[in-house]
């Protein structure tokens, strides 16, 4: 047998091993201990997160992509510990509830969640809730501008601090509010999560304490089309992180971003502001230091099967599925951070 060969056989042996070892295993069908308290991860943001992978695409490639999704008998498997909740409202108007179930995959499209449940069911020992509270076409910098943000100046145009309105005037004008204000979705968005958690048998049957310990974050695509939001995307980020713990009461809660997947490192122009301010408040790459151990961002772009944010990704399954996994993965590395301290 040739060196070549040799090569050949290992460096297909390495790569069958690195995939065996990114496979999630299935579901054992156990439910979780209940004398735990239930673990909430919530997540926020628009449309992309808000998710739409095609299920019919996703039922054709799982068995060999995403085996861990199919039973023996070629049904989407179902989690006993980990309860798949998503809720959402336009700002602060009635919320609906558009999932409670146990992890499956249910309806036409998915999100980050079903992967994100995964492997955060696969290795916390106690109850997972993952509560999606969400909508479409929300921007940071205006719809779910957190509380604390400031009023500001830029290219001739005063733009609101939270709860100001309207979403722009001229500077020396007197503003003149609408009908919506500046983090009137971030106000309906943790309202709902609150209300879900007030009510929290309904969503984790017998559960009667939880504990907030971390939000997933997917969002940006409004943002890059306003250059005053992508200019100041990097600080709501950062407002955005310290409002959550707060109004959630959970100083300590762990935080991952990720990014659009079209986006490369190095692109210029808003789309390279939201990208650069995202990869900013990493733990351990970024320039924030009071986040290492407790925020990590996803660099999405090789993960990306194609398309863009604006697009949904053509709808593309997997983009959505490996997405989810490295937030998964991302999320389980800081709760395990901080466990070894």
């Amino acid at each position: 047998m040739t060196a070549k060969v040799n090569v050949f056989i290992s460096a297909i042996f390495l790569i069958s091993t690195l995939c065996a070892e990114s496979l999630l295993p299935a579901p054992d069908g156990k439910p979780a201990n209940m004398k735990k308290p239930v673990q909430v991860f919530i997540l926020m943001g628009q449309s992309n997160m808000l998710g739409f992978g095609k299920t019919k695409t996703l039922k054709e490639i799982a068995p060999e992509k995403y085996p861990y999704l199919i039973d023996k008998n070629g049904n989407w498997t179902e989690r006993k510990d980990v309860r798949n909740v998503r809720v959402m409202s336009s700002g602060t108007n009635p919320m609906k509830e558009f999932n409670n179930e146990w992890m499956t995959i249910k309806g036409k499209a998915i999100g980050p969640e079903i992967s994100i449940g995964h492997h955060l069911g696969n290795t916390i020992d106690a109850p997972v809730l993952i509560l999606k509270s969400c909508i479409g076409n929300r921007s940071l910098g205006w719809d779910l501008l957190p509380p604390g943000s400031k009023q500001y100046e830029f290219d001739g145009n005063i733009y609101p601090g939270y709860k100001g309105s309207p979403s722009k005037w001229a500077k020396g004008e007197t503003p003149k509010p609408i009908g919506w204000y500046a983090g009137k979705q971030y106000d309906g968005d943790t309202a709902n999560a609150k209300s879900v958690l007030k009510n929290l048998a309904k969503y984790y049957p017998e559960a009667t304490k939880y504990e907030v310990a971390g939000f997933f974050w997917w969002q940006g695509d409004k943002d890059f089309r306003n250059k005053a939001h992508a200019e100041k995307y990097e600080e709501n980020l950062i407002n955005l992180i310290k409002a959550l713990r707060q109004d959630f009461n959970t100083p300590k809660a762990k935080f991952v971003c990720a990014t659009l997947g079209q986006t490369k490192k190095g692109s210029d122009g808003s789309k390279g502001k939201i990208l650069n301010a995202q990869l900013a408040i990493d733990g351990t790459t970024g320039k924030y230091p009071e986040n290492k151990g407790n925020v990590a961002t996803v660099y999405s772009h090789p993960l990306s099967k194609g398309g863009s944010s604006s697009s949904h990704y053509s709808g593309n399954p997997e983009t959505y599925m490996n997405i989810g996994e490295a937030m998964g993965k991302a999320m389980v590395e800081l709760l395990q951070t901080s466990k070894a301290k």
